[in-house]
C-alpha cells in the first residue's frame, strides 16, 4: 500500500502541470544547445577517443551528435541521474543501429558474392549447352541418313554426353539404340571396353527396346576368331570401305531397324530443341536478375555468427526498452511530487485565506 495519498488532479491542476511542461522543453538557445554537446563529456561518454573510434569504424559522429540531441529535448532531463540515463540511451539505440547495419552489411556482401557466382554459372552453363546441342545436331544429322550404321566416333561421344549427365534421362535411352544400329556382329554393351559403367543396364535397354520394336532378343556373342597379324591387317585396311559402304544387309533388315533410326533422330532433336531452349531461359535469367525470393534465399544467414550479431541486437533493444522505462517512472514520479507541491501551496493558500476572512 502507498504511504502517499493520491490526490485528485483537477483542471486547475492540468493546466498548472502543462504550464510547466511548456516551460521544460529544452534549451533555446545557443548557449543551452552548446551545453547539450558538452554533457556527454562531463558524464565521459562519447570522448575524442570515441570519435576516433566511430570513424575508424566508418560511422559519423555528428549522426549520433543528432540522436543525442534529438533525446535531449525529447526527455528534458534534470539532474545528473537523467542526463547520465539520456545518454546511455542514445548509446543504447546508436548500438542497437550498429547491430543492425552489421547484418544488412554481410547480408550485401554475401550478395555481391553470389552475384559474381551466379552469374559465372550462368555463363558456363550457357557455354555448356550449346556445346551439348551442337554435339547432339551433329549426332541428329547423322543419324537422319536412311540407312544408318553406328560409328565409333558416335558412339563414344554418346558414352560422353551420357556419362556427364548432359541429357540426363534420355541419354540412357539414346546410348541403347546407338547400340542397337551397330553393324551386325559389333560388339555390345559391356563388350567393348573395361570399366564401363552401366554397360549392364544398357544391355537391359537394348533388350526391352528390341521387345518393344518386335526385333526379337540380343544375338548370343560372336565367338572370336584367332587371326594372323597378316588378318588384322587386312581388316584395318578394309575398315574405311566397309563404313563407307555400309553393312551388307537385306532390305528386311534395314526396314526392321528403320523405327530404332527414326525414334534415335527424335530423341536427338527434341534434346537439341530442350538444350536451347534452357540456354535462352539462362540467357533471360542472367539479363533479369533474381528475384526478391531468389534473392532471400541467397542471403540467409548461414554463417556462425548470425546467432551472435542477433543476440547483440535484442540485447541493444532491451537496454533500449529497459532505459525508456526508467526514464518514464522518473518523469512520473516528478510529476506526482509537482502535484503535491501544488496542492500542498493550494492548501496553504486556502488555509491563510481562511484565517484572514476569520
Amino acid at each position: 500500500m502507498s504511504l502517499v495519498k493520491k490526490h485528485e488532479m483537477t483542471e486547475k491542476k492540468l493546466a498548472a502541470n502543462r504550464r510547466n511542461q511548456k516551460l521544460c522543453n529544452g534549451p533555446a538557445t545557443a548557449e543551452g544547445r552548446e551545453r547539450i554537446r558538452a554533457a556527454h563529456l562531463r558524464h565521459g561518454f562519447y570522448a575524442q577517443a570515441e570519435e576516433v573510434a566511430l570513424r575508424a569504424l566508418g560511422e559519423e559522429p555528428a549522426q549520433f551528435q543528432e540522436l543525442l540531441e534529438g533525446l535531449w529535448e525529447e526527455w528534458s532531463p534534470s539532474g545528473g541521474l537523467q542526463e547520465g540515463l539520456v545518454i546511455r540511451l542514445a548509446r543504447a539505440m546508436w548500438l542497437m543501429n550498429r547491430a543492425d547495419r552489421m547484418q544488412e552489411g554481410y547480408a550485401l556482401r554475401q550478395a555481391k558474392e553470389v552475384n559474381i557466382r551466379r552469374e559465372d554459372r550462368l555463363h558456363a552453363q550457357m557455354m555448356r549447352l550449346k556445346m551439348t546441342a551442337a554435339s547432339l545436331q551433329s549426332l541428329a544429322q547423322a543419324v537422319e541418313r536412311e540407312h544408318y550404321v553406328t560409328t565409333r566416333a558416335d558412339l563414344d561421344l554418346m558414352k560422353s554426353l551420357h556419362q556427364e549427365g548432359a541429357v540426363k534421362e534420355m541419354g540412357e535411352i539414346a546410348l541403347a539404340l546407338f547400340y542397337q544400329l551397330q553393324e551386325p556382329g559389333a560388339p555390345g554393351p559391356g563388350e567393348t571396353e573395361e570399366g564401363e559403367h552401366s554397360e549392364v543396364d544398357v544391355r537391359q535397354v537394348v533388350t526391352n527396346i528390341r521387345a518393344i520394336f518386335g526385333l526379337g532378343p540380343l544375338d548370343p556373342e560372336p565367338e572370336a576368331a584367332a587371326s594372323s597379324p597378316s588378318q588384322e591387317s587386312q581388316q584395318d585396311a578394309g575398315a574405311t570401305e566397309a563404313e563407307e559402304e555400309g553393312p551388307n544387309l537385306t532390305a528386311e533388315e534395314w526396314e526392321a531397324r528403320e523405327p530404332v533410326r527414326q525414334l534415335l533422330e527424335n530423341i536427338l532433336r527434341r534434346q537439341v530443341e530442350l538444350c536451347e531452349a534452357q540456354r535462352v531461359a539462362n540467357l533471360r535469367e542472367c539479363l533479369a536478375g533474381p528475384s526478391p525470393f531468389e534473392r532471400a534465399a541467397e542471403i540467409a544467414p548461414t554463417h556462425r555468427s548470425a546467432t551472435l550479431m542477433r543476440r547483440m541486437q535484442d540485447s541493444n533493444f532491451r537496454q533500449v526498452v529497459r532505459l525508456t522505462s526508467l526514464l518514464m517512472r522518473i518523469k512520473r514520479q516528478e510529476r506526482q511530487m509537482e502535484a503535491l507541491e501544488n496542492a500542498a501551496a493550494f492548501q496553504d493558500v486556502l488555509e491563510t485565506k481562511g484565517v484572514s476572512d476569520g
